[in-house]
């Protein structure tokens, strides 16, 4: 198991550290409280604490970025409470080998003479399981021939299905913040006996440059243990060293979501600096441009609508100029679209009209339309009325019938209120002179 904290994966009392292997491997907790920035989940208070504390666990999802430890509590929570540990790996199984497990956990929970075990399961990258293949859990979860414990870096509400989240407990395992990623550090220098060789801002520089997980932190640690320089590096000379990080960022996953989620919000809240940071972060880890672009399309109409009209074809231009010019030099269209969203007055008038055209149209099933405004193509048609004395507006003085359009089982309704902000102080001027019109007509 590729983890910070990850133990062997067969059932087997842990061998001692092997001084050869990589720091993270031999930094391994060897009890719940030694696992660093998890004590909401790990304390006597928290969640795992209050099961060990009582002797029985409960199915769960440990969901959380990598290197914060989830592998290294499900082995403990195991020691913890004398279960049977078996760890498996949804990128390398397959259906054949959760049958064996399955079949090993009932056998070893049926054997005699005291000696049967229950068996606690953890399974890596859970979410890379198939929906058909989380199904297949179902049924020894609920009969108890497994505990289940599942560990993911994507949202369980995406990756893993609903009758498979009934059963379990999420348990959001925290980003490591500095102070748990400086006592890691502390811990290593402890271990190897060594002083990192960085001056304070480095040290710090390091830590930040981790971004939460405590395996790469390790990882850098190990190779500036393993060198021998004339002075402390400064943090200029840290990064001329050291790789630096890459930002963790899924375009399909849950760093996706989070961005564009943050990215519509600050549009909203009229920010166009915060805005344009967000854009950036997609933009520089590779997001496709055109995904984005389809957003900043869906805000103008969601989010600005008609209080600003141009909005959307700002957009809309947007997405033609990044056709034509491509990247790098087409982005600066989309950065545009993306100051003029913010900066645009705001309106979801539009947005909530639909919403509700939409609800009456569910409500009211099949009312038909009122006849005088149905089309008669056929004789058969005009016989039973349709067309029948409609009202052609343009034949009107001032171009308005004043005619009834709703179903005549069906009161009118108001679903576009126009807010007073922008053009739509104009709409509203026109659906009162339109309303005023109505009700002289009757």
């Amino acid at each position: 198991m590729a983890d910070l904290f990850a133990p062997p994966p067969q059932d087997t009392p842990r061998p001692a550290a092997d001084e050869a292997a990589p720091l993270a491997d031999r930094l391994r907790p060897r009890e719940l409280s030694e696992v660093i920035g998890q004590e909401h989940l790990t304390g006597a208070d928290g969640a795992i604490g209050r099961m060990v504390a009582a002797g029985k666990l409960s199915s769960m999802i440990l969901w959380g970025p990598p290197g914060t430890g989830k592998t290294s509590i499900a082995r403990l929570l195991a020691d913890a409470v004398g279960m049977r540990y078996v760890a498996i790996s949804a990128v390398f199984s397959g259906v054949a080998d959760l049958k064996k497990v399955f079949a090993e956990a009932e056998a070893m929970a049926q054997m005699g003479g005291g000696a049967g075990r229950k068996t606690l399961l953890f399974v890596d990258e859970i979410h890379r399981f198939n929906r058909a293949q989380q199904d297949g859990f179902l049924p020894f979860v609920e009969k108890g021939t497994v505990t289940l414990v599942g560990a993911t870096t994507e949202n369980p509400s995406f990756a893993l299905n609903a009758a498979l989240l009934s059963r379990a407990q999420v348990l959001i395992l925290h980003r490591l913040d500095a102070e748990a990623l400086g006592a890691l550090l502390s811990r290593a220098e402890e271990h190897t006996g060594l002083r990192l060789p960085l001056t304070p801002a480095a040290r710090e520089a390091l830590i930040a440059s981790a971004d939460g997980d405590g395996r790469f932190l390790l990882g850098q640690a190990e190779t500036l243990f393993d060198v021998s320089l004339p002075e402390p590096l400064d943090p200029a000379g840290l990064s001329k060293f050291l790789m630096r990080r890459v930002a963790v960022y899924d375009k399909d996953r849950d760093g996706h979501y989070n961005l564009i989620s943050a990215l519509h919000k600050s549009l909203r809240g009229s920010d166009p600096q915060a805005a344009l940071y967000y854009l950036a972060r997609m933009l520089v880890a590779g997001e496709e441009p055109l995904y984005v672009l389809r957003r900043l399309v869906r805000f103008a109409s969601e989010d600005v609508g008609l209080a600003d009209p141009q909005a959307l074809v700002q957009c809309l231009a947007a997405k033609d100029a990044y056709d034509f010019l491509g990247s790098p030099e087409g982005e600066l269209a989309i950065v545009q679209a993306c100051l003029y969203l913010a900066t645009a007055p705001k309106s979801n008038a539009a947005y909530t009209a639909q919403r509700a055209a939409w609800k009456s149209a569910r409500d009211t099933g099949s009312l038909s339309p009122p006849a005088n405004i149905l089309n008669a193509p056929t004789k058969l048609m005009k016989d039973i009325g349709y067309g029948k004395d409609y009202a052609y507006d343009h034949d009107a003085e001032d171009g308005f019938s004043g005619a009834d359009y709703w179903p005549e089982d069906m009161a009118p309704q108001t679903f576009y209120r126009p807010v007073e902000r922008g053009f739509e102080r104009e709409v509203s001027k026109r659906l009162e002179w339109w309303d005023k019109k109505r009700r002289e007509r009757g």
